[in-house]
C-alpha cells in the first residue's frame, strides 16, 4: 500500500488524521491506536494471545517516526513504542472502526476494566 497523501497528529484532539489520495480519510482516536496496537505487547505472539490494554483515555502521542515507505513508529506518551503501524494496518484500523472499537469497549466492560 502506498503511503498516504497526509497524516496529521492533532494533539489537543488526541486524534491522528490519515488521508490517502484517493479521498478515504480517518480520525483515529490514539486511545484506539494505543489499544489495538500491531506490538506483540498488545497482539501477543500468537493466535489468541492479545492482551486487553485499559486505561489509556488520556494516551497522548510524543512522537511519529517514519519507518521507510512500509508506516511510521508511534511513540505514545505511556512510554509504549513498540508497534510499527504499516500504511495497510491504519488503513485496516480505521476501515473496521466501527466494529472494533465496540468490541474493545464491551471487552474493557466484561472484564471490569476502566478506559481511565
Amino acid at each position: 500500500m502506498r503511503p498516504p497523501a497526509e497524516l496529521c497528529l492533532r494533539r489537543a484532539e488526541r486524534v491522528l488524521v490519515v488521508r490517502w489520495d484517493d479521498g478515504t480519510r480517518f480520525e483515529l482516536p490514539l486511545e484506539y491506536l494505543r489499544t489495538h496496537s500491531p506490538s506483540a505487547e498488545v497482539q501477543g505472539h500468537g493466535p489468541g494471545g492479545q492482551v486487553l490494554v485499559a486505561g489509556k483515555r488520556n494516551v497522548g502521542v510524543s512522537a511519529i517516526e517514519p519507518v521507510g515507505q512500509y508506516g511510521v513508529l508511534l511513540r505514545f506518551d505511556d512510554g509504549h513504542a513498540t508497534g510499527i503501524f504499516g500504511w495497510d494496518t491504519l488503513a485496516r484500523l480505521g476501515r473496521d472502526y466501527a466494529t472494533l472499537w465496540p468490541r474493545y469497549l464491551d471487552a474493557l466492560q466484561r472484564a471490569g476494566l476502566s478506559r481511565d
